[in-house]
């Protein structure tokens, strides 16, 4: 922590910033992709596939820039792809205010060039990471753009959660609690405060997304239907849904009466029930999804209480950490 001088010279030499980010550097897609995207309008909306792609035209992906970044481009390049949309990618550089908190007694311009410096190696860090995506970017010919920006990780969170909610979904890479990283932190803040889904990624991912068996975590809750709700263009264009109750309780939505009301979206489901100790929920479901060859997980984001929201629940936080496939998550 800051002591108080320090503190005081800091605010002299660096105002309060807005936490609103810089504009988008938007970049328009190369000849071959917009003669898909002419293609596909000529077609009109007869296909069912062509309605689901009209899905998820807008897409967010967060690069981090302290840790590898192929998993999570792939998957977000993979995606633009195939559902023809715009994808913006967000880097953020974290500056450390460790320096300037030893400079108790130091000048405020002495502060000022501190602070500078460590401002100048964030923005170094979050532009060399917005280049690894946009060499990928531009060799697919999809419309993007970027930003690289710096923040201190008390700004970065809420800022990019605000900026996440103007996206049909934001495409984030699992935190690795074995290598520390304010990277990691960025997840949790975009499930809470997006108001959107989020698909995590998780970081031994390797190619683009599969979609052809898709997992329905299911407990009839709120949380599980908003993110049954937000993930059904996926369900739409899948050749095989299994929903996953476990420890299922009689209820008004119960497995069964959800894979009737799927039906009705001409979606054919089947049930798999298990039953297990409180504790091994979160490893029953991937155990599941592993054995039947899934591509993606559905879930609701839980938190522990409404007061404390930014603390995970038991499923979700298992999840987060020792997920072994892509889970679209919401909250």
């Amino acid at each position: 922590m800051l002591h108080w001088k320090s503190r005081r010279l800091l605010t002299r030499a660096f105002p309060a910033r807005s936490a609103a980010f810089p504009k988008f550097d938007v970049h328009q897609p190369g000849r071959p992709f917009r003669q898909l995207l002419f293609r596909n309008a000529r077609r009109g909306p007869r296909s069912r596939h062509g309605w689901e792609s009209a899905m998820f035209r807008n897409i967010l992906v967060h690069i981090p820039s302290e840790r590898p970044v192929r998993a999570v481009i792939d998957v977000a390049i993979g995606l633009t792809i195939e559902r023809r949309s715009h994808l913006d990618a967000v880097a953020i550089g974290y500056e450390s205010m460790s320096s300037a908190g030893m400079m108790v007694d130091g000048s405020g311009a002495a502060v000022a060039l501190v602070m500078g410096a460590e401002q100048e190696r964030a923005q170094e860090r979050a532009n060399a990471a917005i280049s690894v995506f946009e060499i990928e970017a531009k060799l697919a010919k999809v419309a993007y753009g970027t930003r690289a920006i710096t923040a201190i990780p008390a700004e970065a969170g809420p800022a990019i959660g605000a900026l996440a909610r103007l996206y049909d979904m934001t495409i984030v890479l699992q935190p690795d609690s074995a290598n520390f990283s304010f990277d990691n932190h960025i997840p949790q803040e975009i499930l809470f405060n997006s108001g959107g889904p989020m698909l995590m990624v998780p970081y031994i991912h390797k190619g683009p997304l599969d979609v052809h068996h898709i997992g329905i975590a299911w407990d009839g809750s709120r949380l599980a239907a908003r993110a049954l709700r937000d993930a059904m263009p996926f369900l739409m264009g899948a050749k095989a849904v299994t929903v996953i109750a476990v420890n299922e309780e009689a209820g008004e939505a119960s497995s069964d009466q959800l894979v009737s009301h799927l039906a009705r979206r001409g979606i054919t489901a089947r049930v798999q029930r298990v039953t297990v100790e409180r504790g091994d929920v979160q490893g029953a479901i991937l155990s599941i999804a592993a054995e039947s060859n899934m591509g993606l997980l559905v879930m609701g984001g839980y938190g522990h209480s409404r007061l404390h929201e930014s603390i995970l629940g038991g499923v979700t936080r298992g999840m987060f950490d020792s997920m072994t496939v892509p889970v679209l998550m919401s909250h």
